[in-house]
């Protein structure tokens, strides 16, 4: 039935090419009028464009007129016009689709026109390419045209500074590679100064061989990383300080929250042996951080309680099971000041600073699209992940490449000796060969047995990208042999030289299959360009890891059914489709990776957005700090709950134990006996509270000046998010580890890491908050005030590390022993208040109602 109706109506990609066909006709049908401009009548039509958009026209109401401009000028700048089939191709890509053009159907010119169209928002629009050599060779090229209509092209790669990148950034077009693009994009939410941002909205991409990029690249993110910003000796340091200290006249401790809070005697003592004229300037709070850590190590967390000294390092004890946790470290600097305490190493770690995977990274662009040879084998995937349609668009001439049958034998060693004898007889005739290997080895071990035959060849490993495409370039030509590892060469057409039709085109060898299909079809893709005639052929061996591992034991079967004996070579149809089965599953097991690792990072990156968004109105808009008089509530509301043991005011309260208390914490005298005069209720004693820390506040706010505490505000603001930021990642970091070995205890680690990750990040911004009312409430009075305000500092840019490091094997499921069914919890600190109403917008920034999002989560937690 199915076969029937595509018969009658065709298949979903027929019906679309057959759309864009329809478009063609229009574009084509403009030619003339256009090819009778002037130069200057056609490059005047950018801005007739620009202003129709301006008036209300649609990118849809100008795709046809635009195309065709783009096609004229590529015709006048470049010499080389637009097929059809690159017009369809264009079409899909402006719709937001990926392209699977074969090899050398001109994929950087089919670009150009929607590249073009879009441009003309003046939004930008990015161009991502593989390698640094292919965004080079193609901004050159394409710059011509792109200039002649009025556009200009900027480029990124590896080397630029700030400078150099914005303006790039801000050209009409802008070329550059994934790992570019995705660093600038966290690089600049590390900034500190909104004039140094590099990168603009992200409007719409175009991902050239899309296919290697979004799949597979996408199994690793992108991590900013650098030296821990402390050095071991602040802990020593503070460390010091600490000894002397008396309880409640230099510090109060609340063990119900397991926190410590310095009175003024203590902050004077601390001040004085730190040498530190005002523990509470804003310059000073990466200093009273470390205070407040040594403080909680020294008095909160006993030795062989809490943590044990085995080798002459801490170990945490797991406060459920009472195990030890190797290699698992307190977050948040407590470590280090329990390793000073303790008086072992103090630790220098990397932090992560910033990460995000490539999945996430592609999709804050309002439009993607995207350009390859073979994507799709991946059409499920692609448009899982990135919602995005795969077209396959036809070629411009007829496909004529023969694709032979594999050859299987039984040992490599036998398979290599076979290819080189192939080799080297397809050399002696002048027939080009291009074969490709799964690795280094394998492509030196090939060299020395076609040394041996006295072949001459080349021999690629991708070490060199300029290099890599002059020979990959050249491979097409008369008798020339080429070697290289995986798909080295992308990007890079392979002409035939002069007579090589005659002798069968270029002549592919694939020495082993590869996981992927996918990757099978770029190999074979090299050959057969344009209509040119061409051979490809993989030899293959049982000692293959993907035959070995995934089809071993149905093709031993087959063989020893056969009667294969040394040297034979067996060549079956059904030999082709157990290899092909094999291959699915890699492709299944690849993908379920992929899976697993963006799913963790989106429940990360709902909370990247909520914090880079805060950063960025700080830095646009000052600091809003409309939650002064919540913190203030909940500050003071946790304190009074201690010292009334009623709502109402009586002789059960403790005035001064809770005055002093209150006054430590807010720096400021407050005398709760005379402000319980003609008040009967705690709200109403804690409003009188808040009133006067606010008006003691706002009073500072007056001498000052409104502009220069706004920036006060927003400099205090701003680096308590940024330190709090890199510790939240490194907390995720421990949570994604720990959270794995309960999928052993029969639990689903993902919605035990969502679950967890939620409680974190609500804590997170409960602490940013309650940090940032505190340290400006501290703030030294007016006539001690600091004239400027000091400049956050950022992570020098030479100390960083950016790297795409390998992807973590996915989670491996099973049974344990009930007793550690619990897990290894991370504890937050919970904020005791309101509660987020079951209406209410979920906290995590889903969009989503409380009740349908994390709420849900919770009450499944307490079935």
């Amino acid at each position: 039935m199915l076969n029937l109706a595509r018969k009658i109506f065709g298949t979903k990609n027929d019906r679309e090419i057959k759309r864009y066909a329809a478009i063609v006709a229009r574009i084509n049908s403009l030619e003339p009028s256009l090819q009778a401009l002037s130069d200057e009548a056609l490059q005047a039509k950018t801005q007739e464009f620009k202003d129709r958009l301006a008036k209300g026209e649609t990118i849809i109401s100008i795709t046809a007129e635009a195309f065709a401009v783009t096609r004229e000028a590529a015709r006048r700048v470049l010499n080389m016009r637009h097929f059809d089939v690159q017009l369809i191709g264009g079409l899909s890509l402006n719709d937001g689709r990926i392209s699977e053009m074969k090899t050398g159907e001109g994929k950087t010119l089919t670009a150009t026109a929607p590249v073009y169209l879009n441009a003309l928002t003046g939004k930008g629009v990015h161009v991502v390419t593989v390698n640094d050599y292919l965004a080079t060779r193609d901004s050159e090229q394409m710059a011509k045209l792109y200039g002649f209509l009025g556009l200009t092209t900027g480029l990124i790669v590896h080397g630029l500074n700030d400078t150099q990148r914005r303006e790039a950034y801000f050209s009409d077009v802008t070329y550059g590679t994934n790992n570019e693009f995705g660093f600038d994009y966290l690089r600049d939410n590390m900034k500190t100064d909104k004039t140094r941002f590099v990168q603009r909205e992200h409007h719409f991409c175009i991902v050239d061989e899309v296919d290697s990029i979004l799949i597979d690249e996408a199994r690793t993110p992108l991590i900013i990383s650098g030296p821990s910003e402390t050095n071991a000796e602040i802990y020593v340091k503070v460390n010091g300080a600490i000894p002397g200290l008396q309880k409640d006249s230099d510090y109060i401790t609340d063990e119900k929250s397991r926190s410590v809070t310095l009175t003024e005697d203590g902050i004077s003592k601390l001040e004085k042996r730190l040498n530190v004229d005002n523990l509470y300037e804003p310059q000073n709070i990466e200093y009273l951080h470390h205070v407040q850590q040594a403080l909680k190590a020294h008095i909160v967390f006993k030795k062989d309680v809490d943590y044990v000294v085995r080798d002459r390092k801490v170990v945490i004890v797991d406060e459920f099971t009472g195990r030890l946790m190797p290699g698992r470290r307190y977050s948040d600097g407590l470590h280090g000041a329990l390793e000073a305490k303790e008086h072992l190493p103090v630790e220098n770690e990397t932090q992560v600073l910033a990460t995000i995977t490539f999945q996430n990274f592609f999709r804050l662009y309002s439009k993607l699209s995207g350009m390859t040879g073979t994507a799709d084998t991946e059409a499920v995937e692609f448009k899982r992940i990135y919602n995005l349609d795969v077209v396959v668009i036809p070629t411009n001439r007829v496909l004529i490449r023969k694709d032979e049958q594999d050859e299987v034998y039984r040992t490599a060693r036998e398979k290599f000796e076979l290819i080189a004898d192939e080799i080297a007889r397809a050399q002696g005739e002048g027939q080009p060969v291009l074969v490709g290997t799964v690795s280094v080895e394998k492509s030196e071990l090939l060299s020395s047995l076609l040394k041996k035959r006295g072949t001459p060849h080349e021999i690629l490993n991708a070490k060199n990208h300029s290099r890599e495409a002059t020979i990959i370039a050249n491979a097409g030509q008369r008798g020339n042999v080429t070697i290289s590892t995986n798909m080295a060469g992308r990007g890079t057409d392979i002409v035939l030289g002069e007579g090589v039709r005659e002798l069968g085109g270029l002549y592919v060898i694939g020495t082993e299959r590869h996981e992927s299909r996918r990757i099978d079809n770029q190999l074979r893709g090299r050959s057969g360009r344009q209509g040119d005639n061409g051979r490809t052929k993989f030899y293959l061996s049982l000692e293959d890891d993907l035959m070995r591992i995934f089809a071993s034991d149905r093709l031993s079967m087959i063989m020893q059914r056969l009667g294969m004996k040394e040297g034979e070579a067996i060549v079956s149809p059904m030999v082709t489709r157990a290899i092909e089965k094999a291959q699915k599953r890699v492709e299944e097991q690849n993908f379920s990776s992929r899976k697993h690792v963006l799913e963790y990072d989106d429940v990360m990156n709902q909370q990247r957005q909520v914090v880079y968004t805060r950063r960025r109105k700080i830095l646009e808009d000052k600091a809003d700090i409309a939650f002064l008089r919540d913190g203030l509530k909940s500050i003071s509301e946790a304190i009074l709950a201690k010292h009334s043991p009623e709502t109402s005011v009586n002789s059960a309260w403790d005035f001064d134990a809770a005055s002093k208390e209150l006054s430590a914490e807010f720096h400021m005298p407050i005398d709760l006996e005379k402000l319980a005069v003609d008040k009967h209720s705690t709200e109403s004693i804690q409003e009188g509270v808040i009133e006067v820390v606010a008006k003691a506040y706002e009073d500072k706010k007056k001498h000052v000046g409104d502009e220069l505490m706004g920036r006060i505000e927003a400099y205090v603001y701003l680096q308590i998010i940024d330190q709090s930021w890199k510790e939240h990642l490194r907390t995720m970091d421990t949570l994604q580890d720990s959270v794995r070995l309960r999928g052993y205890g029969q639990r689903d680690p993902l919605q035990e890491y969502k679950r967890e990750a939620f409680k974190l990040f609500e804590s997170l911004m409960i602490r940013i908050e309650d940090e940032t009312v505190l340290a400006l409430v501290r703030m030294p009075p007016p006539e001690q005030q600091i004239e400027q305000v000091p400049v956050v500092a950022e992570p020098e840019s030479s100390k960083l590390i950016f790297a795409h490091p390998d992807a973590p094997a996915p989670t491996a499921g099973g049974q344990m022993d009930d007793d550690d069914e619990e897990g290894h919890g991370i504890q937050t600190a919970r904020r005791e208040g309101d509660k987020v109403g079951r209406n209410d917008p979920c906290p995590c920034g889903s969009g989503q109602k409380y009740k349908k999002c994390h709420g849900r989560l919770e009450s499944e937690d307490s079935v």
